[in-house]
């Protein structure tokens, strides 16, 4: 099957009341036309064609970063549904498929694309939903066989007509060669004076085409107008996940305070607590456990590893059984060995820490080669900065950093080297040896009296 998916992108989304582009509101972590394009995509389209008009310019850049392959088609006036898509049928061959989707339509699935490419067959295919409530939705009119006639608009219909609960979707998939013939017929005769998609359903059945239905769930093709359909749309999509999650095995807490904007692969046995956050690619491997409300963004941890509540883990990764936080924060190049302990308010950027080597408390290490089994105390800071470069302090095996010690990068700590706390180091520290360098000796002043306010 040559299937070819016609994306519509065009409208403004006045009701988002955002200087964004509607399509390019993030659902999971994702803008909303990214996720219809992936479905598509994994639907075997050959093409994706998508139809821009207001904020064209930032989905088109957003587009080649992300999606270089789509083809970009401008809709220079926004006259109907219609006639945007009839503006990408010359890019399209006659011997294809056509499946119409829209940008703002974030959660419809693999298969009920599928379905709608198979049931189109040579005529016409519609995805409808049966709806309690169907204000604001084209209704499906249909013979007393069942047969279907056409598709009235809500501004459009009778009272008799809006009484009926199954509506248009919008969604369809046609043969191209009569998708085109039935575009060129479309007029804009009705209340809203545009050219709607949803006349070629009329047209299609004068020609004496059967248009099949496919059933859709409300869930899947309902569009996102404005804040609160997007935050609707986030939390069905976050739910879907997490139910899935379950079903594979994963602990959550709570599934409805969880949050992916990413992917997520884990292994046996492993916990997520309540309200994370997990942003990019994420790796959990066996028996990680993931305490309350921590952000973890492109990071991969090892077997038995734990993180503790409220850290915050960004371009990092660690090996097994590490213990990191509570309230820690490992920056992008964080790389930790098996079993490194990072515990509360301490910081890592773009340093390397040995196997069982621990900073429990109170410490930035920074631009750091540091080695196996090191004590980092608490205070310590690896004074990594000029002001205008950055500066690689190297730490040996087995060496210890004493309380509040400041290490002036570029900086060398010996094997076995002892820090005494306090001290300043801005030389090559000698293995296995005790180094101290504190401003003066400490003294005491009797008669001393506490300033006053």
């Amino acid at each position: 099957m040559n299937l070819h998916a016609v994306i519509l992108a065009a409208g403004q989304g006045t009701r988002m009341k955002s200087a964004l582009p509607k399509v390019l509101h993030r659902v999971g972590g994702t803008p909303m036309l990214g996720h219809v394009l992936a479905t598509a995509q994994s639907a075997d389209a050959a093409a994706c064609h998508v139809v821009l008009g207001h904020g064209a310019g930032q989905v088109q850049q957003w587009l080649q970063a992300d999606f270089p392959g789509a083809d970009v088609v401008l809709q220079e006036q926004q006259l109907g549904t219609a006639h945007a898509v009839q503006q990408a049928m010359p890019l399209v061959p006659d011997n294809a498929l056509v499946v119409v989707l829209y940008g703002d339509v974030p959660l419809i699935s693999v298969e009920l694309v599928r379905k709608l490419a198979a049931a189109a067959g040579d005529g016409l295919a519609i995805a409808t939903a049966e709806l309690p409530d169907p204000f604001g939705y084209g209704r499906i009119l249909r013979t007393a066989k069942g047969r279907v006639t056409g598709v009235v608009e809500e501004k459009d219909a009778s009272p008799e007509q809006r009484a009926i609960r199954e509506v248009n979707t919008g969604l369809l998939a046609a043969p191209a060669r009569r998708l085109k013939r039935w575009l060129a017929h479309v007029g804009n005769d009705n209340a809203k004076g545009e050219y709607y998609l949803t006349d070629v359903v009329a047209l299609a059945a004068n020609d004496s085409v059967e248009v099949q239905t496919v059933a859709a769930g409300l869930d899947e093709v309902e569009g996102v107008n404005d804040r609160l359909q997007l935050a609707q749309a986030e939390r069905r999509y976050q739910r879907a996940r997490a139910e899935q999650f379950l079903r594979d095995g994963l602990h959550l807490a709570d599934p409805a305070r969880f949050d992916l904007r990413g992917t997520l692969s884990f292994g046996r046995d492993v916990s997520i607590d309540v309200g994370c956050v997990l942003e990019g690619s994420v790796e959990l491997g066996d028996n990680v456990s993931v305490g309350p409300y921590c952000v973890l963004r492109n990071v991969k941890l090892g077997a038995g590893t734990r993180v503790d509540a409220h850290s915050v883990l960004d371009g990092a990764a660690a090996g097994r059984d590490c213990i990191i936080g509570p309230f820690a924060r490992l920056r992008p190049g964080a790389q930790l060995a098996d079993q490194v302990h990072i515990g509360n308010f301490v910081e890592i950027k773009k340093s390397a820490l040995g196997q069982a080597s621990k900073a429990n408390h109170l410490a930035y290490v920074g631009d750091a080669v540091v080695g196996a089994r090191v004590n980092i105390g608490a205070g310590v800071i690896t004074c990594n900065y000029d002001g205008a470069n950055k500066h690689v302090t190297t730490i040996g095996d087995d060496a210890f950093i004493g309380t509040d010690s400041q290490l002036v990068a570029p900086v060398t700590i010996g094997r076995g080297a002892y820090i005494a706390a306090g001290s300043t180091i801005s030389k090559e520290a000698p293995e296995d040896a005790l180094t101290i360098c504190r401003a003066r000796e400490q003294k005491s002043f009797k008669g001393w009296k506490k300033p006053k306010k």
